[in-house]
């Protein structure tokens, strides 16, 4: 298991140490000097074994091989650095306010998900998000992490915290730490998380899994969903969460990614923000999704077209960019309005919207002003 990792991000070179938030930025000569050094097996050179002294208060093994501590990784003709992976939908909670809808127990046999995550790591991919459903049921999931983690992919993990309590998953965890866990938090008393969850028991399993992780020593992110059932508890869901780590505050919901309104009704409204203008992203072209089948997506919302990669390979991924392109222009569901229209001289219009998102709240028949940053359309003449 690498104790470093050294790799190309986009145009940088970074050095990062997996479970640490810091990184070392290198020039392209020292990355070049550190793929050569560990294709002839020689030692770390002096300047990264004081670098990771000073970064992380790590001592690398003096007169020893690099690749025994450091993994380089090759650059990538793909370009891309960043995915998430959808490992399963299956999920043990049964929340109203999901944006899966139908959440099935179902992926893609061992094979194919060593196929994906090689996929993943040819592609470039540095930073790799593992989530479901609840990823940590996957009966893959120990193995499936380990394999990319030896790939030399930093892992963040969104789960539940219900099966963090349990050994096998905390030993998978603490031999190989992610770089954090991402878990959300739905109540601040028993009767309100079990009621949010539909599961009996699951505020327990919950406080267990934190209390487990924490002493593991894994980093831990606390996402607070308010929603009308639980508002009430958000002070109280927010002292809970100050005593594990860092937290973030989530309000808005957004129908499923069938575009079913379901989840929209959850909202506290007393809570809701203003969505901030869309100025445009990377996905598709630096990022992208996978489902449990291996489809690549530009991203979890614009799933539609996809890439299946179980057939394609790693050569269908130069078709995201193109898919994201499309997916961003003016398109059905707003009608009158002129923002996203071209100019007389081609140039794209002002649209601030994300296409992708909008077109699921349009198929959910949702009030405008949900998703739409501009004033009312104007009247096309």
């Amino acid at each position: 298991m690498p104790e470093l990792i050294a790799s190309p991000f986009l145009d940088e070179y970074l050095v990062l140490r997996p479970g640490d938030d810091n990184s070392v930025q290198i020039p392209f000569a020292r990355y070049l000097e550190l793929s050569k050094v560990a294709s002839t097996g020689a030692e770390a050179p002096h300047w990264l074994i004081d670098g990771a002294r000073q970064a992380w208060g790590l001592e690398l093994p003096a007169r020893r091989s690099l690749r025994d501590s450091v993994l380089v990784r090759a650059p990538s003709p793909y370009g891309m650095a960043r995915a998430s992976y959808e490992i399963n939908k299956g999920c043990d909670y049964d929340c109203p306010h999901c944006y899966l809808g139908l959440k099935r127990f179902e992926g893609m046999p061992w094979a194919d998900k060593v196929r994906l995550l090689d996929i993943m790591h040819d592609a470039g991919v540095l930073w790799l998000q593992i989530t479901g459903g609840e990823p940590l049921i996957d009966r893959d999931f120990p193995e499936a992490y380990s394999y990319a983690y030896d790939l030399g992919i930093m892992l963040t993990i969104s789960t539940n915290g219900s099966q963090l309590h349990k050994p096998k998953i905390l030993e998978t965890l603490t031999e190989r730490p992610p770089h954090h866990l991402s878990l959300s938090v739905y109540g601040a008393a028993e009767e309100t998380y079990d009621g949010f969850t539909r599961n009996r028991g699951a505020f327990g399993r919950f406080i267990r899994g934190l209390d487990a992780a924490r002493e593991a020593g894994l980093r831990l992110q606390l996402n607070i969903v308010i929603t009308k059932d639980n508002a009430d508890e958000f002070a109280a869901m927010e002292q809970l969460a100050e005593r594990y780590g860092q937290v973030f505050v989530f309000t808005n919901m957004s129908p499923t990614i069938q575009g079913d309104a379901t989840p929209i009704p959850e909202q506290a409204a007393k809570y809701l923000r203003k969505r901030k203008p869309f100025t445009g992203c990377n996905a598709g072209h630096t990022f992208f999704h996978a489902d449990p089948f291996g489809h690549a997506s530009i991203c979890k919302i614009g799933r539609d077209p996809h890439i299946p990669l179980m057939q394609e390979g790693i050569e269908g991924l130069k078709r995201l960019g193109g898919i994201a392109d499309g997916l961003q222009l003016r398109t059905g569901g707003c009608a009158g309005c002129t923002f996203g229209q071209k100019d007389a001289d081609g140039n794209p219009g002002g649209c601030t919207t994300c296409r992708p998102m909008a077109k699921l709240y349009q198929e959910a028949k949702a009030p405008r002003n949900m998703y739409c940053q501009h004033p009312d359309p104007e009247p096309v003449r």
